[in-house]
């Protein structure tokens, strides 16, 4: 990397630790997740990391999962934030609406700046059939714009609401005039076309390319990772930490002109230039 374009700082990024304890079957080793956490926070905190955020699936299931992996990824010596994934909410139907409180975050979806980067951590569950009571009218809601318009997509996707969608703009307004670069985290990809993306994958890309100063939108929920890029926006898709015995996680180093992404065990290290909007 140049003098001309070196990192303005790192971040530490995890996706679907998707820890429970059982050791799984087939490619998906729940029980090892504990482990593989605490070996890549290790790893983090020999580093000078600006923060390092888990993009959701948290937990595989069960609300004594989060007591396990919580303190592990609570002993990074830098800020860490959490992504809402469709499996932090496998708890009881009365656990639902503290899964948020339970992983510290400040509400289900919330932004946050470092130096002239916005980041942006959106819900992807905010209509789904797995972030409510069964009984409950959110979730009823959910059912309802479920068989209305994506009869095709898994269930156990979802998507991101109205007032959700205007809050997102409404910042990304804001960033707009305050001439900041925009990042955006949420657990559920939206491109490339994948049976994982949001159930409004187009919504949410229309809206974004919207704004010539997002530069990229980085997720999980596909465990084999995956990437495009489409007018000038990137999309990575990380791939999760609980498939097979080798460990998965990265660093990207953030720059005016690039995001590196280093890899570490299964995931994919890569340099994305950056497309220049006078952002």
């Amino acid at each position: 990397m140049s003098n001309t374009n070196k990192a303005q700082f790192s971040i530490g990024v995890i996706a679907d630790c998707q820890y429970c304890n059982e050791q799984g079957t087939g490619i998906r080793k729940y029980a090892k997740s504990e482990q593989k956490l605490e070996e890549c926070v290790t790893h983090f905190n020999t580093m000078d990391l600006a923060y390092t955020i888990h993009l959701g699936d948290f937990i595989d299931k069960d609300w004594e999962s989060f007591d396990v992996v919580t303190p592990i990824y609570n002993s990074l010596n830098m800020p860490k934030y959490h992504v809402l994934g469709n499996h932090d909410y496998s708890v009881e139907d009365d656990e639902k609406a503290d899964v948020y409180k339970k992983m510290d975050m400040p509400s289900p979806y919330y932004d946050f700046k470092v130096e002239d980067w916005r980041f942006i951590v959106l819900d992807g569950n905010d209509i789904s059939l797995h972030a409510y009571p069964e009984d409950s009218e959110a979730y009823l809601n959910a059912a309802n714009y479920y068989v209305e318009n994506h009869a095709d997509s898994p269930f156990w996707n979802g998507a991101i609401g109205p007032t959700q969608m205007q809050w997102l703009r409404d910042v990304l307004d804001k960033s707009l005039i305050n001439k900041e670069k925009v990042v955006l985290y949420c657990h559920f990809p939206v491109y490339p076309e994948n049976i994982h993306n949001l159930w409004n994958a187009d919504e949410v890309i229309e809206t974004l390319e919207s704004y010539p100063n997002v530069k990229a939108y980085i997720n999980g929920h596909n465990h084999e990772g995956n990437y495009g890029v489409k007018n000038g926006i990137h999309y990575v898709t990380m791939k999760g930490m609980v498939d097979t015995e080798e460990n998965s996680y990265g660093v990207v180093k953030v720059s005016s002109e690039l995001l590196e992404i280093i890899g570490y065990g299964r995931e994919t290290s890569r340099m994305i230039k950056l497309q220049d909007s006078g952002q």
